[in-house]
């Protein structure tokens, strides 16, 4: 019998966890969490490793029947303060409400959710369709399984995110160099930091396509085709940036003027349409102590 019904399955909700990274070469982005911070807390909440695979929920939530008791927690943008995690009963409906202070927001059972994987991972990659159930958002009337109970309990606090690292605030997005910078003027390289960037509706989990003034380029050429990371800022030929994001093309050949580091990735996940960004110039160094001192705020948040 299943263990989850879908009752409302909301505006785009997917199975995810943290991806399947290493597949590049093959045209297959890592995809995962859009918020992997929200996932990997949520998990913890329940009893589950980080990794295990979850609901995302973009925007405004879904309803699900549980047709058996077990142990959830609603993470990412489900509102403020703390994330808990509760028991549910067999027979129980829940209905997650609307985002609020963000654009996703996480639904991690007990057990996670027993879909087949796909190059190791139970990951919806849309684009592709492979991953999660039938490669696909979940429709009314979609049943879902759970995975074997794990070893550890379910965690009886309320953890607050807010502490983390880089994660809660609401600050310019920090960035390095890309491989084209030297292609920009220095005009257009000052505004990229010093323009706000307003998030156009064409934001998905491919990338983010940001509205502002145009970046304007001193060398016309084209960069052959080449490959992309997670977070390369590309400037599309109308000068406008774009943010490539979990679900991007494996290779690109616009420009890439920058990359967000990796410490600020989660909070592209909370990106969504008619909000406005800023970016900060880092050095490599600062890039990479922001990560350690944000693993490190995350192990303490989840010991």
């Amino acid at each position: 019998m299943s263990a989850i019904r879908v009752v409302v399955p909301g505006f785009l909700t997917t199975v995810q966890d943290l991806g399947r990274p290493g597949y590049a070469a093959l045209g297959v982005s890592a995809s995962g969490a859009a918020d992997p911070i929200a996932l990997r807390v949520g998990n913890r909440l329940v009893g589950n490793v980080q990794a295990a695979a979850a609901l995302e929920m973009t925007l405004v939530g879904g309803t699900f029947r549980f047709e058996r008791e077990t142990w959830v927690a609603v993470t990412g943008a489900a509102g403020a303060g703390p994330w808990t995690a509760r028991r549910i009963a067999t027979g129980e409906t829940l209905a997650c409400g609307p985002c609020r202070g963000g654009g996703r927001s996480y639904l991690c059972v007990r057990g996670g959710i027993d879909v087949p994987p796909v190059l190791g991972s139970a990951s919806t990659h849309l684009t592709t369709a492979i991953g999660g159930l039938d490669g696909r958002p979940l429709r009314a009337g979609d049943s879902l399984t759970l995975g074997r109970s794990p070893a550890s309990e379910p965690v009886d606090v309320a953890l607050d995110p807010r502490g983390i690292p880089g994660y809660g605030g609401d600050g310019p997005l920090r960035i390095v160099d890309g491989p084209q910078r030297a292609w920009f003027t220095a005009a257009g390289l000052e505004l990229l930091e010093a323009a706000a960037w307003d998030v156009s509706e064409a934001c998905d989990r491919m990338g983010i396509r940001l509205l502002g003034p145009e970046i304007a380029r001193r060398d016309a050429r084209e960069p052959l085709t080449e490959g992309v990371p997670l977070g390369a800022i590309q400037v599309a030929s109308d000068g406008r940036p774009i943010v490539l994001f979990v679900d991007h093309q494996t290779t690109g050949g616009y420009p890439k003027a920058a990359t967000v580091v990796a410490a600020d990735l989660a909070r592209l996940g909370r990106v969504r349409p008619r909000d406005r960004l800023r970016f900060r110039r880092v050095t490599l160094d600062e890039a990479r102590r922001a990560l350690r001192e944000q693993e490190d705020g995350l192990r303490e948040l989840l010991a």
